[in-house]
């Protein structure tokens, strides 16, 4: 599982112009499941992400979670992040999960988040999706399994 975590100031996403998620200030994470990750990569993924001390505190110092700032979430399933460029120049796919497991653990993602008293809004999964953002800092967080399991 591979997460791309943006400390936001709001964020939304659309759907042929629909708005179907917006947030103030919290998280965006994009969300790309591996066909290799299993149900307890999820509560990692989510329990990192929750605990990642990058909002300012009173002294300017990243050394609050989200929780302890009150934000909120945006979760937008992105299967190109687990995309393979060693060859050639089409992007390779082959690492990202089948979409119905993908969707049963994007879903699964979501509602840990929603378990902890966070508010979270989401994309569409499988549609085509515009995502606005205002990054805050810019802070900018890569986290794969590989590396907290």
């Amino acid at each position: 599982m591979r997460a791309l975590i943006q400390r936001v100031r709001e964020a939304s996403v659309a759907v042929d112009g629909e708005t179907v998620g917006r947030i103030g200030p919290g998280m965006l994470v994009l969300l790309g499941v591996a066909k290799h990750d299993t149900p307890e990569e999820i509560a990692a993924v989510a329990n990192k992400v929750l605990g990642l001390r990058i909002f300012d505190d009173e002294q300017g110092k990243m050394n609050l979670g989200l929780p302890e700032v009150g934000g909120a979430m945006l979760v937008v399933s992105q299967f190109t992040l687990l995309a393979d460029c060693r060859k050639g120049r089409r992007p390779s796919y082959t690492a990202a999960a089948a979409p119905d497991k993908a969707n049963e653990y994007y879903e699964q993602f979501i509602a840990r988040i929603a378990g902890q008293g966070i508010e979270v809004a989401s994309g569409r999964f499988r549609a085509m999706m515009q995502v606005s953002l205002v990054n805050d800092g810019p802070v900018t967080i890569w986290l794969d399994t590989d590396q907290i399991t």
